[in-house]
């Protein structure tokens, strides 16, 4: 714990950040003064009315109708925040007016469009009245199969300023994936697009939209939306700049709903069983992203957001939640290797992105690649690099300070689609350490709990929360008594959220994801998240990607298994498997030696590009693939059925 830090805030621009703005405010309007970051996080989990009241009130969230108290009840799960107030969501994302940019849309062609904050609310309210003339209405679900284009994110305020609920899919998903998520939700309207580009091709997926409709009997209609220019009168859609009132633009007009109202269904992964639809309301995810956007990110006027995402993974509305705080919002529409892994710092110099958002996978393809993207690319204009989706190691830190700049904020982030935010992240006044999470983020009350409970600190334990935060579900759509809920994050320690990460809390209050706890390597005893495996197998030039997984259950050992995927132009050669084996023996532990080493060609991951580990463990310890996992929810499918093929040779 006494290692040097990588960065650490001046003192300017600590004075200038947001989060030391509020608790400025927070001494002067409330007489409480915290001298340390720590202390205010432990004011802000041990007086969670007082807490979530200072954000309402330093953010001026505007309400139609006042709230009665904040919290009605502290219950896990069940808890009532600000009964009696009504708001909504788009009305504050949609709040500053102006010639200023609101969006800035890219492709991977190269193409730019910019919507001015008067421009996006006028489109807004033609989207808005356009749905309202198909008979959307508060309560009633709106469908999107789009990419990330301008479309998306007007179409979505539109949703959520009439009360209506919103749900999307990326179109890379398949039917079957589109199908198991929407048929749940029984949309009214679906807005999707005739393909998508990526990768330098175009993907046609009028097919696929044809089907979705014929497999979604609850839609009235489908609205077609032309990335490609492809759609033709016998696709039976509805043109979207041809829709009745779409064309009226003017001032939109806001349904006043209340606090837990339903303004969007996001999916878990789906890998394995029915994907969950998580609901999430209008007032819990304002809060969480005002004080997540501006007090931890440091986001605020005059900052352009990026984050490379896909309309299907969280990120995506946390990116668009950037409007909430004044910022300009980026998006990317392509792939993020196309023409080359410097696409998006490329996107970086030409649109003046202040904060940098990828996932760890993509942060560490480049350093393996070689790029110093702050030697090829003018990013002076970064200040934050955020990253998520997996544990960042060590070894990506020191690529960030040496490769792309060495004086910005590094804010490594974990949480989830279950809130749509992270519990642990970043801290404008806080230095960052190599391998750690800055904080528990304000409002999370996170512990690292052991078996029976207890918090540790300095070990490793299971990621809870012990109180309840306003963006935690308002629960699963059509899930009577709240079965499945209760079931996925209550069952382990009765009220208390057990998220399925592990975590180490340091004594310093930086944090360490370890990996997901219900793909622990469990050998002779000694227990290791996988994150700490892959830093030592990647870490190798030769290594392009791995997975580990350990078959062994409670009662019995298993085999411990490596698959590799070898750099190009490498062969996994006797050489090769001594070397990772001497280096885990070494760096880790003898008990975390794989009994075998397989070479493969990809690695399967989520169409999120997380690794698939918990389903190719339950495959191997006998259960049957079909019960294990959905093949439309992987990005890559056959790489799962070659990874099995090999483990059983």
């Amino acid at each position: 714990m006494n290692d040097p830090p990588l960065w650490t805030p001046s003192d300017e621009r600590v004075a200038s950040s947001a989060m030391a703005n509020y608790l400025a405010w927070l001494a002067s309007a409330g007489g409480l003064a915290f001298p340390s970051y720590e202390e205010a996080w432990r004011w802000s989990v041990a007086d969670l009315d007082a807490f979530w009241a200072s954000i309402w009130d330093y953010f001026e969230v505007f309400a139609h109708r006042p709230y009665e108290r904040v919290l009605g009840s502290s219950s896990m799960p069940g808890a009532a925040w600000f009964p009696g107030a009504t708001l909504n969501y788009a009305e504050h994302a949609l709040a500053r007016r102006g010639g200023a940019p609101a969006v800035v849309a890219a492709s991977e062609a190269g193409t730019l469009a910019t919507l001015s904050r008067d421009e996006l609310a006028a489109q807004v309210a033609a989207a808005a009245g356009a749905l309202r003339s198909l008979g959307v209405g508060r309560g009633d679900r709106v469908a999107a199969y789009l990419p990330n284009i301008t479309e998306a994110v007007v179409a979505f305020l539109a949703t959520a300023s009439l009360g209506a609920v919103w749900s999307a899919c990326a179109p890379e998903f398949g039917t079957r994936s589109v199908v198991d998520r929407f048929r749940q939700i029984e949309p009214t309207i679906l807005v999707a697009c005739d393909g998508y580009r990526y990768g330098g091709r175009d993907h046609d997926r009028r097919a696929e939209v044809a089907e979705i409709r014929r497999q979604l009997p609850s839609l009235q209609a489908v609205v077609g939306v032309p990335v490609l220019g492809s759609w033709s009168a016998g696709d039976a859609v509805v043109d979207w700049g041809s829709l009745p009132g779409s064309a009226r633009g003017g001032e939109p007009a806001f349904e006043p709903v209340a606090f837990d109202h339903p303004l969007w269904i996001l999916y878990s992964s789906g890998t394995t069983g029915a994907p969950k639809a998580i609901v999430q309301g209008h007032g819990g995810i304002l809060l969480e992203h005002l004080k997540a956007l501006a007090l931890h990110m440091d986001l605020g006027e005059g900052d352009r957001f990026f984050w490379f995402t896909t309309t299907g993974w969280m990120m995506w509305n946390l990116l668009v939640g950037g409007l909430l705080v004044g910022s300009t919002v980026v998006l990317y529409d392509g792939s993020p290797a196309y023409p080359d892994l410097g696409a998006l710092w490329r996107l970086s110099e030409a649109t003046g992105i202040t904060y940098f958002g990828a996932s760890a996978p993509y942060l560490t393809a480049c350093l393996k690649a070689g790029l110093r993207p702050g030697t090829t690319f003018d990013l002076s204009a970064v200040r934050s690099l955020g990253s998520t989706g997996a544990p960042l190691p060590a070894e990506g830190f020191r690529w960030v300070y040496e490769a792309v700049h060495p004086d910005l904020a590094l804010g490594s982030v974990s949480g989830g689609t279950d809130v749509c935010t992270a519990f642990v992240g970043s801290c404008p006044l806080l230095p960052v350490h190599a391998g750690e999470i800055q904080c528990r983020m304000l409002g999370a009350a996170v512990e690292a709990f052991d078996p029976g409970g207890h918090p540790l600190v300095g070990s490793v334990g299971e990621l809870v929360v012990t109180e309840p935060m306003p963006s935690m579900p308002t629960g699963f759509w059509n899930d009577p008594g709240q079965h499945r809920y209760r079931e996925s994050y209550f069952e382990t320690y009765p009220g208390v959220w057990r998220h399925g990460d592990w975590i180490t809390i340091t004594e310093r209050g930086s944090c360490i994801i370890s990996g997901r706890s219900d793909a622990t390597l469990n050998r002779g005893g000694v227990r290791m998240g996988t994150a700490e495996f892959y830093a030592v197998v990647e870490d190798l030039a030769e290594v392009a990607d791995s997975l580990v997984v350990d078959t062994g259950g409670l009662d019995q050992a298993g085999e411990l298994l490596l698959f590799v995927v070898p750099a190009r132009g490498v062969v996994a050669d006797a050489d090769l498997c001594a070397r990772i084996r001497d280096r885990l023996r070494i760096q880790l532990s003898p008990r975390h030696v794989p009994d075998r080493i397989l070479a493969v060609a990809a690695i399967p991951r989520t169409l999120n590009g997380k690794k698939v580990e918990v389903p190719v463990r339950r495959i191997l310890m006998g259960m049957a693939p079909p019960s294990v996992f959905s093949a439309d929810a992987l990005a890559n499918p056959e790489a799962l059925t070659s990874l099995i093929e090999a483990a059983l040779r």
